[in-house]
């Protein structure tokens, strides 16, 4: 019978994960890649409570690729204090998964990760990088301080792994806590990699380059869902002359671009609404704008390179609120008023 760990369990599986991050000997990003990766696919296809969750490589796989499309292109372009190129992710040569991505990116000329997707082409990709993350990272993750300790996945067959007992609800549990962990070694890890002094410079905006969408991307959904929904703002209804795209679920709660979640807003609704899930009257519009126009909005992240998954998006939004309920979490509804999260919240996922 499938129950929720305790809170001695969840404190141990942090002090755990805690310890991978600071006795681990990561020689290259990947690691940092698998654990982001595990949390996200934990969040989109487990359950809170301690049921096991099996995985195949394929899936890592296919978000490794997501991850490091973005990296795969130069940075510093423009920049007159560094000299524009790729960063490298290993304290070697640079990763393969990186050059596995250039090299498909040379033969087909296709720009976005999302149209590669459909690309003949992107079976023998997938299967360059599944391969490589079983090799190295899933082979290598669990060892730390001297020994290796299993506490998080095991082999289960041929192409799979299972996550254990209780670690899905760990990783949904603290995905944003786990996220930003790993998003912090990773930024230091490229930092400090002596072979990207130069394409480095003196810039700040490291972090946005390798982990946020593109402006021209936004730009281009923000457009779509102009022409699409009108220039109203989704939150107060009134007309917009300014307009920010918004993700209806805070990225600070799940940092994934999924193009079913962005909505226009005026900017001082969304500074207002800021890192808060949205009120019960906004969440049902926005779960019946997901099946009214999930096509014509899926449409839109393709033209956009930005991920169409509304599946996904809805099951992201579930475990926000479910979240949220478990913790007491307010709901924004306007500038300076807010509700509660309770029950009736989960029930509109029904």
């Amino acid at each position: 019978m499938a129950t929720i760990p305790s809170a001695e369990d969840q404190v141990a599986f942090l002090g755990k994960l805690q310890r991978l991050l600071a006795e681990g000997d990561f020689q290259a990003t990947y690691k940092y890649a698998l654990l982001a990766a595990l949390a996200d696919l934990a969040v989109e296809h487990g359950t809170d409570d301690d049921r096991s969750l099996d995985l195949s490589v394929r899936q890592i796989g296919a978000r490794f690729i997501e991850f490091y499309w973005r990296h795969a292109a130069p940075y510093g372009v423009g920049r007159a204090d560094a000299t524009p190129g790729v960063l490298v992710q290993n304290k070697g040569v640079q990763a393969a998964v990186i050059s596995n991505i250039l090299t498909f990116r040379d033969q087909t000329g296709i720009v976005t990760e999302l149209r590669a997707r459909s690309h003949p082409a992107y079976g023998v990709l997938l299967s360059e990088v599944s391969d490589t993350v079983s090799k190295q990272p899933l082979n290598f993750l669990q060892n730390f301080g001297g020994s290796t300790d299993e506490f998080l996945y095991e082999r289960a067959g041929r192409g799979k792994i299972q996550l254990k007992v209780g670690v899905a609800f760990h990783l949904r549990r603290y995905h944003a806590l786990i996220q930003d962990l790993v998003r912090s070694r990773w930024l230091g890890f490229i930092r400090a990699n002596r072979m990207n002094r130069s394409v480095l410079g003196e810039a700040d905006d490291l972090e946005e380059f390798l982990f946020e969408t593109s402006r021209r991307s936004l730009a281009l959904m923000g457009e779509g869902l102009r022409k699409l929904e009108g220039a109203v703002c989704f939150y107060c209804k009134d007309s917009l002359r300014e307009a920010d795209v918004d993700h209806f679920v805070p990225f600070a709660h799940y940092a994934r671009d999924l193009a079913h979640n962005f909505v226009l807003t005026h900017p001082e609704c969304n500074r207002s609404k800021s890192d808060t899930l949205a009120g019960k009257l906004h969440l049902e519009r926005w779960l019946e704008r997901l099946d009214v126009r999930r096509d014509a909005i899926a449409e839109i992240g393709i033209d956009a390179g930005i991920v169409v998954d509304p599946i996904v998006c809805r099951r992201v939004a579930a475990w926000g609120y479910d979240n949220a309920a478990m913790a007491g979490g307010q709901a924004w509804i306007q500038a300076r008023l807010y509700e509660p999260i309770d029950a009736s919240y989960r029930a509109l996922f029904r």
